[in-house]
């Protein structure tokens, strides 16, 4: 998985009881890209550090498009 800033990350819930999140990377603390991202929620606007997981797809900023990316 890779994302830059600026980029969407949606989280797809694992439970049944679980929903879908979304949010905005603001950082990215990997290299070239990649995990772990701090991450704003839509939801709450609460930042936290997101190691994203196979639930986890990015939409690049620049690009209207959902694009799934495996973790």
């Amino acid at each position: 998985m890779h994302a830059s800033v600026g980029d969407r990350i949606h989280v797809e819930g694992t439970h049944v009881s679980d929903h879908e999140r979304d949010g905005e990377i603001l950082e990215v603390r990997g290299k070239e890209g990649t995990p772990p991202y701090v991450v704003r929620w839509f939801d709450t606007g609460h930042e936290a550090l997101v190691f994203p997981g196979p639930d986890a797809s990015i939409r690049p900023a620049s690009h209207g498009q959902h694009t799934e990316n495996p973790a």
